[in-house]
């Protein structure tokens, strides 16, 4: 597969007038606009009828194939990706595994059946005092989905990432806004899911590819009445600015939009007294991992104050004094970390610990650790706000009483972590009612970063971690995002859709009377 800076309009190729270049390389890229966006959108949705509807052992082979497809790209794709971002090549090999995988747990899930929901409540025409009538529910694709392609995750959260990958299993055609920092990695990734549609023997408008780095390119795509959803990974800033987008139109649609998050970490007394310079090096490792570009990225740390935390802050300033500084994603971002890194510095409430060492690479940003008290934590809610990088503050808190009240004022959170011993377990019994309302997934005696792609896990929470608590965007719940319920009463069995069939066509399991049934 070759990269010539091409939007991928269904099955047809086109350029505009209108380019732009990729870091680390000089090919001209075309940047979609709103012409190019409504193409696309018109194609999806001539594409939704069928594709919503195809047997789901059919969906399940095509999101198979496009895990293979990506797979046959080989080495050019992570080459690419290593020029486009600067990130090591374990990093992205991995990486393109876990977009693969998940395509393939998709599948499986598919095949398995329960995402339908298939339920069945016959008919009781002898009822007293009124007779039931026949009803029958399952969930049904809402429709097109724009998915904007997130800048620190080239494969996984981008082109054929979770968002995609959850849209398509759901049978929703896809619109990709390329990310503009890695074009040519998503290119290649679109030629891979395009020559699956094409394999599938699927409709065309089934996925396109818009590249693009205009703010008017993203606003069209939410604003066109034919997309029912859209998937969003980014800043706080541009996920409000499509939110208010999907508001204001007549038909308002869903934006998942996973935004912010500084994931506190909370070290209980017996831990910390017991493993204080453990645990530094550990802390330090998981807050530089990617020149700390994750949205699960340890940036609050909370602990009562004494000589356990000076043990620990020491630990860790050591560890930072020694990690080398790595190149950050973009200009833009490096830009915006080092001003909120300074910001920090500049704060009369915060102390600077300790500072990475300073590199003079492209890009390259040194990691920045913190510290204040809890007075001076909850005087500023700046503080609680996140700096996309390797940037932390650690909260010296009086008991544990004011641990709580720290967590009671900090936003919505992706994560939330506590580091216990058994002796901490009767002290951490009232903090997890807490943390439940305030993150979407809760760890004990781990760090944050890293997010398995599983049955049970929960990438989410509340705002403005994402801007709907209610879901997630890595593991199978993902999918749930672009299906709706339907109930249909009293129709001939000619007239259901194969799921709610007597004779059960797909072999789905079902709900029927109350009780759930195999194929």
């Amino acid at each position: 597969m070759q990269v010539n800076g091409a939007m991928l309009i269904g099955a047809g190729e086109a350029w505009t007038e209108r380019r732009f270049s990729a870091p680390g390389g000089d090919t001209g890229f075309s940047s979609a606009g709103p012409d190019e966006a409504a193409r696309a959108c018109a194609l999806a949705e001539a594409a939704f009828p069928g594709f919503s509807e195809t047997d789901p052992a059919a969906r399940a082979a095509f999101l198979e194939g496009v895990a293979d497809a990506i797979g046959e790209i080989g080495d050019a794709l992570i080459e690419r990706a290593m020029a486009e971002t600067g990130l090591p090549r374990a990093r992205l090999e991995g990486e393109r595994g876990r977009t693969t995988g998940q395509l393939r747990l998709f599948a499986e899930m598919l095949r398995r059946g329960d995402w339908a929901d298939a339920t069945i409540d016959p008919a009781m025409p002898d009822r007293q005092p009124l007779p039931r009538p026949d009803l029958r529910r399952r969930n049904v694709a809402l429709g097109p989905v724009a998915v904007f392609g997130a800048s620190n995750f080239p494969l996984a959260f981008s082109t054929a990432g979770g968002d995609t990958a959850s849209a398509l299993a759901a049978g929703c055609p896809v619109v990709v806004k390329g990310h503009p920092a890695h074009p040519g990695t998503g290119e290649l990734v679109a030629r891979a899911v395009r020559h699956a549609v094409a394999q599938a023997g699927l409709h065309e408008g089934v996925f396109s590819f818009l590249p693009g780095e205009t703010n008017e390119l993203g606003g069209a795509l939410v604003a066109d009445p034919r997309i029912k959803a859209v998937g969003f990974t980014g800043s706080r800033g541009g996920g409000l600015a499509l939110m208010r987008i999907a508001a204001a139109r007549p038909e308002p649609i869903p934006v998942y939009a996973e935004m912010s998050s500084i994931n506190p970490v909370i070290l209980l007394p017996a831990a910390l007294k017991a493993r204080a310079e453990a645990l530094g090096p550990a802390f330090v490792q998981s807050l530089t991992m990617g020149a700390g570009q994750f949205c699960t990225n340890p940036g609050l740390v909370l602990a009562v104050a004494g000589p356990a935390l000076d043990r620990f802050v020491r630990a860790a300033a050591d560890a930072l004094a020694a990690a080398q500084p790595q190149r950050m994603l973009t200009p833009g971002i490096r830009q915006a970390y080092e001003q909120g890194v300074e910001a920090l510095e500049r704060h009369a409430a915060v102390e600077l610990v300790a500072r990475g060492c300073v590199g003079e690479g492209q890009d390259q940003a040194s990691g920045a650790l913190f510290r204040t008290d809890a007075a001076g934590f909850l005087g500023d809610q700046a503080l609680g706000h996140e700096v996309f990088g390797s940037s932390s503050v650690v909260v010296a808190c009086r008991d544990l009483d004011e641990i709580a009240r720290v967590l009671a004022e900090v936003e919505g959170q992706l994560t939330a972590t506590l580091h216990l011993d058994p002796a901490d377990e009767p002290l951490a019994a009232p903090l997890v009612p807490l943390l439940q309302r305030k993150a979407g997934r809760i760890l004990a005696n781990g760090w944050p970063t890293g997010v398995e792609v599983a049955h049970a896990m929960v990438h989410g929470g509340p705002f403005p971690a994402t801007s709907d608590g209610r879901t997630t965007s890595v593991g199978t719940l993902a999918m749930q995002r672009f299906l709706r319920p339907v109930c249909y009463q009293g129709l001939p069995d000619g007239l259901l859709p194969p799921a709610l069939r007597d004779a059960n066509p797909w072999g789905l399991p079902r709900r029927v009377d109350g009780e759930w049934r195999g194929a």
